[in-house]
């Protein structure tokens, strides 16, 4: 058993450098890559610190899952969880977390639907991420503000990917 594990443990050391030599073939077509995710989180936090709010701020990839986040100093703590899940929310129903909230009001045809999904989030500051060619590959949430605040800030990364 222990030459087993010994082997196993040596393919892997050994493998390792030819797997990380050519990572573009562990990156999905179509996901945001991590200088994407940056200077999208470049351009919301030059916003909220023009803003002067400071701003929890989750970026997710084309699955849903965090690829890159900011807590500015004096953030509120209880925002970190809800700027990611406005991120997730826009990602999960591919549209911003505010149209959503439009359509799950009481009376609404999805009333309840934050409950769905481990949580979701049902106002501004939840907005997907775009390629240029229009390919959703991951989205923004930004939390500690005002709805206005989360939503412009949010707007300001996606205006980042863009330029």
């Amino acid at each position: 058993m222990a030459k087993i594990l010994f082997s196993l443990a040596l393919a892997l050391v050994l493998a390792g450098p030819a797997l990380a030599a050519d990572v573009s073939k562990l990156q999905l077509s179509g996901d945001i890559t991590l200088g994407q995710a940056q200077k999208v989180m470049d351009g919301a936090l030059a916003f909220a610190r023009k803003q002067g709010v400071p701003m929890n701020i989750a970026i997710v990839d084309a699955g849903g899952n965090l690829k890159e986040f900011c807590r500015m100093d004096g953030a509120f703590l209880g925002s970190i969880d809800i700027s990611a899940k406005k991120a997730k929310t826009a990602r999960f129903f591919n549209m911003s977390s505010a149209q959503l909230g439009a359509v799950s009001g009481p009376g609404q045809e999805l009333y309840g639907i934050e409950t769905t999904n481990g949580g979701l989030v049902v106002f501004g500051g939840g907005e997907l991420l775009k390629n240029k060619d229009g390919v959703i590959i991951g989205a923004i949430g930004v939390s500690g503000g005002s709805v206005a605040e989360d939503t412009n800030v949010a707007k300001a990364g996606v205006e980042a990917l863009n330029k």
